[in-house]
This record gives C-alpha cells, sequence and structure tokens, in this order.
C-alpha cells in the first residue's frame, strides 16, 4: 500500500466505479441482489473450474520443452497464479507462480515467464475473436470499438514478435546480444544474456504451427467455459441475452482488466461489463446486479482456493518478494 502503483490503481477502479453507477438506484441494484436465485452460481463455478484445468493442461504443454511436470502438481500452481493476480497489484501472480514452479521443479522463472506472457498472448488473441465475433450481431459504441481497435493492433504486434523470436532463435539472440553489449555495463551483461536465453527457451512451442493452431483453439476452449459461466450466472437474475452477447462482454471486460487498476479488477471488470448489458436492453440496475455477482463469483472461488494452496506450501508473498529481492541485490554486486 506504500507504492504509487497501488494507489493509481486504486483512482482508475474509483473512476471506472463512478462511470458504471452513474445516475443509477442503489435501492434497487440491493433488491436485484436480494431477489437473485444464486443456486445458479454452482454449476457456474463448475464450468469455471473445467476452465481452469484446461488452462492447466496449456501450461502443461507450454512448458514441456522445459521440462514434463503432471497436469496434478500445475494445477495448484496455475491456481496460486491467479489468486496472485486477484488480491495483488501488477498481475504479481505470474510471478508468485513461475517463483512456486522454479522452487518445485527447479524451471527457469525467465523461461516459465515467457510461457506467461505466451499464454498472455494467446488470451488476447481469443478475446478479441469472441469481440468480432459478436459485432455482426451487437455492434459496440464508438468509444469501445476504439479501444478494442487499439488492442487489436497490440495483440496482433505481440504475435509478430513473439513468431519471429521463436522462429529465428539465433538471429533473435545476436540482435538483442547486440545491444546488450553496447548498452549494459559489463557486469551485468552475462546475467541479461543468460536470463533473455532462457526466455526464448520459453517460447519453444511457437516454433511450430501445429502447436500454435493447439495453443489457440485450447485458448478458445477455456474462454468459452468462462463465458459459460456468464451464462449460469445470467439464470439467477430475470434477464436473458444470446450467449454471442456474453462472448462479446467476457471479450470486452478481460481486455478492460488489462488496464492497472486495484487488485481485482475492481472497476475495470464492472465498469464496460454494465456497459455492454445496458446497451443490450438490460435495465441499469439490474445489469448491474449481474455484474457485482458475476465479478464476485469469479474472484472468490479460485482466490480461496489459491490462498489454501499457498498456506499448505508454506509461502507468503513477503516471503518471496524478500527472496527474490536478495537475489537481485546479489546479482548486482556479482
Amino acid at each position: 500500500m506504500k507504492s504509487w502503483r497501488f494507489w493509481l490503481g486504486v483512482i482508475v477502479s474509483a473512476v471506472f466505479l463512478v462511470f458504471a453507477l452513474r445516475g443509477q438506484k442503489l435501492d434497487e441494484v440491493m433488491a436485484a441482489l436480494g431477489g437473485a436465485q444464486y443456486g445458479w452460481l454452482i454449476p457456474g463455478i463448475v464450468a469455471y473450474f473445467l476452465g481452469v484445468v484446461a488452462r492447466t493442461w496449456r501450461w502443461h504443454y507450454l512448458l514441456r520443452p522445459l521440462k514434463p511436470i503432471p497436469i496434478r502438481r500445475l494445477f495448484p500452481m496455475v491456481t496460486i497464479g491467479y489468486m496472485g493476480n486477484n488480491i495483488y497489484p501488477a498481475r504479481a501472480g505470474e510471478v508468485l507462480r513461475s517463483y512456486v514452479l522454479r522452487r518445485s521443479d527447479g524451471v527457469s522463472m525467465s523461461a516459465s515467464l515467457a510461457t506467461v506472457l505466451v499464454e498472455r498472448l494467446f488470451d488476447g488473441l481469443t478475446m478479441l475473436l469472441f469481440v468480432f465475433l459478436a459485432l455482426p450481431l451487437f455492434p459496440l459504441n464508438e468509444s469501445l470499438r476504439q479501444f478494442v481497435s487499439i488492442f487489436t493492433v497490440l495483440f496482433l504486434a505481440a504475435l509478430v514478435v513473439f513468431l519471429y523470436l521463436a522462429g529465428r532463435p539465433k538471429q533473435a539472440e545476436r540482435v538483442y546480444g547486440w545491444f546488450i553489449d553496447r548498452l549494459l555495463p559489463e557486469r551485468f551483461r552475462a546475467k541479461t544474456r543468460d536470463i533473455l536465453n532462457r526466455f526464448m527457451t520459453g517460447l519453444h512451442a511457437l516454433r511450430s504451427g501445429r502447436d500454435v493452431a493447439l495453443l489457440f483453439a485450447t485458448s478458445v476452449v477455456i474462454w468459452l467455459f468462462e463465458t459459460l459461466k456468464y451464462w449460469f450466472v445470467m439464470h439467477a437474475f430475470p434477464f436473458t441475452v444470446s450467449f454471442f452477447t456474453l462472448m462479446l462482454m467476457n471479450g470486452v471486460v478481460n481486455l478492460f482488466t488489462t488496464i492497472p487498476a486495484a487488485p481485482g479488477y475492481v472497476g475495470t471488470f464492472d465498469a464496460p461489463g454494465i456497459e455492454i448489458l445496458r446497451n443490450a436492453g438490460v435495465p441499469a440496475e439490474l445489469a448491474t446486479a449481474y455484474t457485482l455477482v458475476l465479478h464476485a463469483a469469479l474472484w472468490l472461488p479460485i482466490t480461496l482456493l489459491g490462498i489454501w494452496y499457498m498456506w499448505r506450501a508454506h509461502l507468503s508473498w513477503q516471503g518471496v518478494q524478500a527472496e527474490l529481492g536478495s537475489e537481485t541485490a546479489a546479482q548486482g554486486t556479482d
């Protein structure tokens, strides 16, 4: 909480929440929450965790060139990672699960972080696919369309860069080696080159067209499971929209959660979700109640499970930070 980044995220979240709740009658939101049929959350949570299993398989597949690790061992690490993203700022969960993987299996953090970046790349491309599939049925307003256009350019550019790096590792090594030799002090060069070399090994799965297609197909399955959760939770409330509308909502809100905000994506998840539903004809207060329950149902189960796995592994975020900080300091004095 002493970090300026934390408070910047809080401000961003507050702005999004003010935008989301503008002009609404909070007593009607509370009435909608009180009248919801919460039993529908159970199949929704099951669908979500099927998606988490699929995420675990995808990470297992990406890690194979580094070390084959059984899915049952990776599942707690994935859960810890998503818990970390939910309660710590700056998507610290990505570092956290890479740390746990290194601790348990000796896999380099720079290499495993490369696989995490590949996951995020395919997640983003899948979100854009969902948006573009739904656009003919449910066009976005101009501001949302511009936002999606920016992310389309960013993710496609990232895909091109990653495919280039994976397909031409020797050439990439020469390029970043040239910059290392000219921009860094000599005492940092060997370590930086080693980190980048390990990072490159984490991109191995992108060297095969078959692997790229399989990763993308798996990502689609993952996000369809999550959209299925949106659909189940919708049945807890007295409104109906098409599955394509929920795909659009899923795609847009998850693109917005890339904006730095308070932990748990407060506001950046809720505001665009409410706006999509309002544009689909759902009353604002009902859309707000649904989005808040959906957000809680996405956040709470995996966060609690991740906390339990972290406790069982005798880990704390403060301890991880201290160890990584001491390693960085030691490397700087080598």
